[in-house]
């Protein structure tokens, strides 16, 4: 099954090699040649491109495949917003509040199942890849339960992209 899901997940890196490279000079805040930008227009290809990898890892590992769900992406990107405004990436938000919390507050009605956060300057398929890489991110993309996903993120003006990715499960 290992062998499966690691197959999958080269394939999905070297579908990352079709993702838009924006080359500019590292500013002392990013020392890399090229910086990943992501524009506006490349919301909604970033979360089906999201989606589509991760039920590709979910299908070969037996798990069902989940969907975007709009409030999901909601908690997901206040969050990502919140992480970069707080400098640093956990779980919980400036105000307090859980994962639980965030869920609950965009009206979200099945249960909360994890969430997977990253600050970087690689590409969506690049966090994905650590995440699969660590038993508790790798728990939460895979869990048999979940069947809704929320994905979002928030790039700063200087290239750091914080990442959030939220999993539930409908009642």
């Amino acid at each position: 099954m290992l062998r499966l899901i690691g197959l999958a997940l080269i394939s999905v890196l070297m579908l990352s090699a079709c993702t838009d490279m924006v080359s500019e000079l590292g500013q002392g805040q990013h020392s890399a040649s090229r910086l990943y930008r992501i524009r506006s227009s490349d919301d909604s290809a970033i979360q089906y491109r999201m989606l589509d990898s991760i039920n590709a890892l979910r299908k070969a590992a037996g798990a069902g495949a989940v969907e975007l769900d709009a409030k999901l992406n909601a908690a997901a990107a206040t969050h990502s917003r919140d992480m970069s405004v707080q400098n640093r990436p956990w779980h919980f938000g400036s105000d307090g509040s859980s994962p639980l919390d965030r869920v609950k507050r965009v009206g979200y009605s099945g249960e909360f199942r994890g969430e997977n956060i990253s600050e970087t300057y690689e590409t969506e398929i690049v966090t994905l890849g650590a995440w699969m890489e660590q038993v508790d991110t790798r728990r939460v993309i895979l869990d048999p339960k979940a069947t809704d996903m929320g994905f979002s993120w928030y790039q700063e003006s200087n290239g750091k992209i914080w990442w959030t990715l939220v999993l539930g499960s409908r009642s």
